[in-house]
């Protein structure tokens, strides 16, 4: 997994969910759903990031905390649609 899509995403979910604060603590495997972190609106913000900063495309079913939920299942997601698309 790339520590640099891990880094930028760990990132972006502490400026714009934590405001900045407690960066430190948000461990990278930790579960968004489980910490309350994330609501459904911060959801469609995470991915519209996603999408804009990898050029990828989530699809709708995509949308599940499998991919979702946590730095570094975003990190192996991201990495799984690049992966995809230089094949396709």
């Amino acid at each position: 997994m790339s520590t640099t899509v891990a880094a930028k995403v760990h990132s972006y979910v502490v400026d714009r969910f934590l405001f900045g604060k407690d960066g430190h603590r948000l461990q990278n495997d930790a579960s968004f759903l489980e910490q309350s972190l994330i609501d459904s609106t911060g959801v469609l913000e995470l991915v519209a990031f996603l999408e804009e900063q990898y050029g990828i495309k989530v699809d709708d079913d995509e949308l599940v905390p499998e991919n979702l939920d946590s730095v570094n299942r975003i990190a192996q997601f991201v990495e799984r649609k690049q992966t995809a698309a230089k094949i396709a």
